[in-house]
């Protein structure tokens, strides 16, 4: 169905696309940011720009960015001066001129308005006001095709339209809700808000001329993949995301070392002249006095590691309770949505026969705002993206209720070790596919079964080989996979070796630890390796890591096999 509707056919002559070694032109608009624009140095920058670097680097296609005047680039994809444009929001009249990929994003507009503007709850109400909008954007061409009975104030950039609200040359700014907000804040336009929210919401994906459909599936298909690998959820957090990186405070990290520290050092400076003096004064307590500072600060250190094991235990066990507290808050209005939206659908499918009807007799309406022959396929769309959406905060936080109570293994059976490893490889393909060159796998026969879920398993062993991967600096190092047996203790091994930068010697003991990762910067959470030392330890077994730095890692897992009294 999204196929159909993004990619309407004409009978047109194919437009080439440019061979694998060609360069393809990549059209944009040079000032819409957070999606695409160019920075202070020139370069373009976006969301746009890096999920097309990033598609273009996992199809082998060479790019090349021309951003520019939103109306002058769309000139140029008809006149072929760009292949393709890399972020236009869809309508109809506009999948008449282009052909349009799967939706990368969705685009929410709104109404801006000033502090001392008078209130407006429907974009009706804007009838005989002045409103600014984007020259050649897709609010300009809804309200022209509407007949907007105002005065539009036609911008070069919802930058220009934002700057004319500001300084009260125009009542009202119609601006998409992302890039309005981060304008505002650059520019510290103060005295602007959003007045009324998504008055109007478009799907938002890559452009190609007509018929021009080889180089439109080679960019849904680097779209596709980016989604399996989760690349495009990291770039989409990266720019529209709600959550920012925290800031380090330094001067707080130099109090509160001040604080330990410098209490430290006067101890130990103590120490050390106490020690000098007694040795001045006694030379024959020498060795007993060094003997007894050297067992003080062993039990020193001993009581610190012990301390710092119990508030990790107190700070995992309020974290239990925290994760269980809002699994619980956030299941029941989760089980709500999930109990209404069939009601809901099944009221829309009841409806559809009546409203179908009123369409064919009385021609189109609108309906939530937005034509209803565009909302009789939407509708059905947006309930099943609830119901999903839903579904997938159900099974979120369900994965969090598993690592607050990692003793609740679900249901355990006889699994073929080699089986459960091929299945792992097979789902994180892509991704070893990009990271190198050199995979090599050795499956050993005759491995007895191993009892465990197969699911589990699964996840620990993708988990393992995606940290391989991201350990790799170039596609040249290898990975290798490789399953055994060992008779003597009825064993189970897989081994997964990388020839990555490897792990520093201090860092080794706390890969499993919660929330410590060498990540942080590319994403990071910490809880990966903890969560796979979890699951294998309810399985009986053990993780095992070898490393130095530069010479690769190597990370064994040892599972039991089902000896002959359980089978």
């Amino acid at each position: 169905m999204l196929v159909a509707l993004f990619t309407a056919t004409a009978a047109l002559p194919a437009t080439p696309v440019p061979e694998s070694n060609q360069t393809i032109i990549v059209g944009g608009d040079r000032d819409y940011p957070p999606y695409e624009y160019l920075d202070q140095s020139g370069h373009p920058v976006g969301f746009n720009v890096e999920l097309t670097r990033a598609i273009a680097e996992v199809m082998g296609m060479k790019v090349e960015f021309r951003l520019g005047g939103w109306s002058e680039m769309r000139s140029d994809l008809q006149s072929g001066h760009v292949d393709v444009l890399e972020g236009m929001s869809f309508s109809e009249e506009r999948a008449r001129e282009v052909d349009f990929s799967l939706p990368h994003a969705i685009v929410n507009h709104a109404v801006f308005a000033r502090r001392d503007s008078p209130s407006i709850n429907s974009l009706a109400e804007l009838a005989g006001k002045s409103v600014a909008v984007h020259r050649g954007g897709i609010m300009h061409d809804m309200l022209v095709r509407e007949g907007f009975t105002g005065r539009l104030e036609l911008t070069p950039t919802p930058a220009d339209a934002l700057r004319l609200l500001a300084a009260g040359k125009t009542d009202f700014a119609i601006v998409a809700i992302v890039p309005g907000m981060y304008i505002i804040r650059e520019l510290k336009l103060t005295n602007l808000f959003p007045a009324v929210r998504n008055v109007a919401t478009h799907r938002y994906g890559y452009a190609v001329k007509k018929g021009n459909d080889e180089l439109l599936s080679r960019f849904n298909e680097g779209l596709a993949i980016l989604r399996k690998t989760g690349q495009y959820d990291l770039i989409y957090n990266k720019w529209l995301g709600v959550l920012e990186p925290e800031h380090v405070d330094w001067r707080a990290i130099a109090k509160y070392g001040a604080v330990v520290f410098v209490p430290l050092l006067l101890l130990l400076g103590g120490f050390a002249l106490w020690s000098r003096t007694l040795h001045r004064q006694v030379a024959l307590r020498t060795a007993d006095l060094t003997r007894e500072i050297s067992e003080r600060k062993h039990a020193e250190e001993e009581l610190r590691r012990n301390q710092q094991q119990l508030v990790q235990a107190d700070k995992l066990a309020a974290l239990g309770v925290l994760v269980s507290g809002v699994a619980h808050e956030i299941n029941n209005p989760t089980g709500l949505i999930l109990l209404d939206v069939p009601i809901l659908k099944r009221a829309h499918n009841d409806t559809e026969r009546i409203l179908e009807e009123y369409y064919a007799d009385h021609g189109d309406f609108t309906i939530g705002g937005l034509p209803y022959s565009e909302m009789r396929i939407e509708i059905p769309r947006i309930l099943e993206e609830m119901q999903d959406g839903a579904k997938r905060i159900k099974r979120i936080v369900n994965d969090l209720k598993d690592f607050a109570r990692r003793d609740d293994v679900a249901e355990k059976e006889a699994i073929d070790l080699n089986s459960v490893v091929g299945t792992a490889l097979r789902l994180v393909e892509p991704a070893v596919r990009k990271a190198t060159n050199r995979l090599q796998v050795n499956y050993a026969e005759d491995i007895p079964p191993v009892r465990g879920n197969s699911q589990r398993i699964e996840q620990v062993v993708i988990n393992l080989v995606l940290n391989a991967c991201q350990a790799l600096p170039d596609n040249e190092r290898g990975i290798s996979v490789t399953t055994r047996y060992n008779r003597t203790t009825a064993d189970a091994i897989l081994i997964i070796r990388d020839e990555g930068v490897g792990i520093a010697q201090e860092n080794l003991s706390r890969l499993t630890d919660p929330f410590f990762t060498t990540k942080r910067e590319s994403g990071g959470t910490g809880l990966g390796l903890s969560v796979s030392d979890g699951i294998i330890k309810e399985h009986g077994g053990q993780l095992y890591f070898d490393s130095a730095p530069g010479s690769g890692t190597t990370v064994t897992l040892v599972l039991p096999v089902i000896n002959k009294e359980e089978t």
